[in-house]
């Protein structure tokens, strides 16, 4: 059944595309958080470990309200690791890094979450997708928090 809620079919699929690339890079920063969560160690090791769980739950949570906007644009959502890796921004890690690395690197990680969405925000905006306008302000907002006070652990 065609989609028909006044964005036009060529704007909703360059915004799925767009919605596709934040969902890629979110889901990758989900996996990096997950991942630092159950392999950090030092003397930080118990505030690093609580605040990397409550930053890879919000990012878990985002993946579906960013899937889901995607299938209500008419187009299917990526869904595996070979297709996120294709449209991610962001880096594995080859190992398992320090403790002051793993909080540069998801410094680094929302940083980029937040600028994929924000160019994605200008193309919603200017085909008056006001709802994934706002969207993509809810995962800015997030990740530029969390980038702030993951940052504030390296001063």
């Amino acid at each position: 059944m065609k989609v028909d809620t006044g964005i036009a079919a060529n704007d909703r699929s360059d915004i799925a595309e767009g919605l596709s690339r934040v969902l890629a890079d979110t889901y990758t920063l989900y996996l990096k958080t997950h991942n630092y969560h159950w392999n950090v160690t030092g003397p930080q090791f118990r505030s690093l470990h609580l605040m990397f769980e409550e930053q890879y739950q919000e990012l878990w949570a985002a993946t579906d309200e960013i899937a889901e906007r995607i299938r209500a644009l008419g187009a299917y959502a990526p869904g595996t690791y070979a297709e996120f890796s294709k449209l991610t921004s962001l880096q594995e890690d080859n190992s398992v890094p320090s403790a002051d690395q793993m909080v540069k690197n998801l410094v680094k990680g929302h940083e980029q979450v937040v600028k994929t969405a924000r160019d994605l925000f200008k193309e919603a905006d200017e085909a008056d997708d006001e709802v994934t306008a706002d969207l993509m302000v809810q995962r800015m907002q997030a990740s530029e928090k969390n980038a702030w006070m993951l940052h504030s652990l390296l001063e």
